[in-house]
């Protein structure tokens, strides 16, 4: 993948450091309130082998609550400038699915736009990824943050999001944009038995001939099954994230970047013998 002139080689898995600037998402919501925390988090996730970091301003947790674009603008774009001028050669990529946010996050030194909704929430998100020429990482979901919990069904879960990514690349393709990534959305629309299912599956993505990220780290269908918590669902991921890297993924989007970085090193040694 070319990002600003530099390709990221994902023949060897990378790995996606998460940074929420929100004060209500589901496991780190809060934490990184000041320029100090953010600056230390990134560093951390850096010195630890984070590729990106992924920052977010609009928790996209079940029954988060809304908020404007002006906040959102607000949160992310401080953060962006703070990392950029500190940890100048860190690639980021802006968690939004609003155009004009994810415009302005690029203009300000992110380099990847992560669209939860496919361009679902945003009819112009497609004309501006084609117009800045970055990266995207789309998403499915059912539904929105609302609902997408309220009795999610399918007639195949695989086959489905198969589909509806190759209807909405072929239309993406047509403006002339081809630097896709595509992320199934664990967690987003789905019930427990779907997740496992798309992971237990994750291999029939790969004939979309795209890069597959996930993002498994410490959500509901980890924790809820070990009957334990987020806090303490760390264990449970680097076990999700291995089995998603033995089936294709190419980007590990995760809150804890030392261990997937661990996770990453024992499949590439794997592979090799």
């Amino acid at each position: 993948i070319n990002i600003n002139g530099t390709l990221l080689d994902l023949s060897t898995p990378k790995v996606m450091g998460i940074l929420n600037i929100t004060p209500d998402s589901f496991y780190d919501g809060g934490k990184f309130n000041s320029d100090k925390k953010i600056l230390n988090q990134v560093d951390k996730m850096i010195s630890q082998g984070a590729d990106m970091i992924d920052i977010g301003g609009y928790s996209s947790r079940p029954n988060a609550k809304e908020v404007n674009i002006d906040e959102e603008i607000k949160r992310v774009l401080p953060a962006i400038e703070l990392i950029k001028n500190k940890f100048n050669d860190i690639i980021i990529s802006i968690d939004t699915f609003r155009s004009e946010v994810a415009k302005k996050a690029i203009n300000t030194g992110a380099s990847i736009i992560n669209d939860i909704s496919a361009g679902d929430l945003d009819p112009e998100m497609f004309n501006c990824v084609a117009e800045l020429k970055v990266p995207y990482i789309m998403m499915h979901m059912q539904g929105d943050s609302k609902n997408m919990q309220v009795n999610p069904k399918y007639e195949d879960v695989n086959s489905d999001i198969i589909s509806f990514f190759e209807q909405k690349v072929k239309y993406i393709n047509t403006k002339g944009f081809k630097k896709i990534i595509i992320d199934p959305g664990f967690g987003f629309g789905k019930t427990i038995e779907h997740n496992y299912e798309i992971l237990k599956n994750l291999k029939r993505f790969k004939e979309l001939n795209l890069p597959i990220l996930v993002g498994l780290s410490r959500k509901s269908m980890i924790y809820n099954l070990l009957e334990t918590s987020a806090e303490k669902a760390l264990n449970g991921t680097s076990i999700a994230n291995t089995i998603s890297l033995l089936n294709g993924a190419k980007i590990l989007r995760v809150h804890d970047v030392k261990q997937a970085v661990e996770c990453i090193r024992i499949y590439i040694i794997h592979q090799k013998i």
